[in-house]
């Protein structure tokens, strides 16, 4: 029988983008999303870790009444043949399953053919499939044959705190162009910090760049030569900041403080940095690659070249400055989340429906 709200299992619930697929506030939704179980221990609710997900697991999905499970990302570390036994479980259920795919090449591996392992048990049997752009949709239909459907990416900085701070920077002089490394993960490009100094400097902007304390630690090369340019680099007047990983809200006042936010990518395919400059109203400068692009960078380059990546900030600075701000402000996100909820409603209904009927005579036929 239907549920009037369905029960739905995402992979993972507990962050922010699947969190903003309802409507703010905590407006009425046709349907609601399970906590994520705790990894240490899977009969209770997940308290702030929740990978490696437990609900990838066939056995454990075995064991729910539910409706549908909606997987996201946090498949790195799954096989392709667990996943293939997770969706013979759904089946066997009559649990519906949508996919997103937010990403085509996995920004935490250098090789692309594992993740697309992953992606062709993943696309090709699951009820629905979703993703972020329409140039991430024409290669999902170019590999696999699937219609993707296209659904925007919600904010991801608190609405209030997206006023607040969207406010605070509209008479601004555009000065600084901000680059966050991290610790270099797998996709980030220490090689751009050079030519990112070059383009500054010719354009008469100052440079910052974050970075966690941890890289300072690490004993390998590409750690190594890293920390060497950046402690190099302050004394030439480049803004370096050593910082532990950020809570929310500081995280959002840093790229705030920035006019112009560059992502140091060699390869990816959608970024929720991205998403979250836009929400604080900073022009995103994107590598070429992936679908940055289609997701609203202000400007892209071409990797490994300082003339283009001149270029691509000399047009984003053009835009950063108080006569408009980047990305959408908070009515219009609020708003958008709406949509969201409405859109992923339909989706729900329509592949809960076509798995339990078809659960129900593969029941009657057997």
């Amino acid at each position: 029988m239907s549920r009037e709200r369905l029960d739905v299992v995402a992979v993972p619930a507990g962050h922010p983008y699947v969190e903003h697929l309802l409507p703010a506030g905590g407006g009425p939704a046709g349907f609601a999303f399970r906590p994520d179980p705790d990894p240490d221990d899977p009969s209770r609710p997940a308290t702030g870790r929740w990978w490696p997900p437990v609900a990838l697991g066939p056995a454990w999905l075995a064991a729910q009444d539910c409706d549908v499970l909606h997987v996201h990302f946090g498949f790195d570390a799954t096989p392709a043949d667990q996943l293939a036994e997770l969706l013979d479980v759904a089946e066997d259920r009559g649990i519906g399953v949508v996919v997103t795919v937010h990403d085509l090449h996995s920004p935490h591996q250098e090789d692309p053919r594992e993740h697309l392992a992953k992606l062709d048990v993943l696309v090709p049997h699951a009820d629905a499939v979703l993703t972020l752009t329409a140039g991430a949709a024409a290669r999902i239909a170019a590999r696999w044959g699937r219609v993707a459907q296209v659904v925007a990416h919600p904010h991801l900085v608190d609405l209030d705190a997206m006023t607040r701070l969207r406010a605070a920077r509209r008479e601004r002089v555009p000065t600084t162009v901000g680059v966050e490394i991290k610790a270099l993960r797998t996709n980030t490009d220490p090689d751009l910090l050079p030519r990112l100094e070059t383009a500054c400097g010719e354009l008469g902007l100052g440079l910052r760049v974050g970075v966690h304390r941890e890289l300072a630690q690490r004993s390998d090369e590409r750690s190594r030569a890293t920390t060497r340019w950046l402690v190099a680099a302050t004394r030439r007047g480049v803004d370096v900041q050593w910082h532990d990983r950020f809570p929310d809200d500081e995280l959002w006042r840093w790229l705030a403080d920035l006019d112009v936010a560059v992502l140091p990518y060699r390869f990816g395919t959608h970024s929720g940095w991205l998403e979250a400059c836009h929400d604080v109203g900073t022009p995103v400068v994107a590598p070429a690659v992936g679908c940055y692009g289609d997701q609203g960078a202000a400007a892209l380059f071409a990797l490994d070249d300082t003339g283009s990546l001149t270029d691509a900030l000399r047009r984003a600075v053009g835009r950063a400055g108080p006569a408009g701000l980047a990305g959408l402000d908070a009515p219009a996100r609020r708003r958008q989340r709406e949509r969201l909820a409405a859109e992923h409603d339909r989706t729900y209904r329509t592949v809960a429906a076509a798995a339990r009927a078809q659960a129900e005579r593969r029941q009657r036929s057997a």
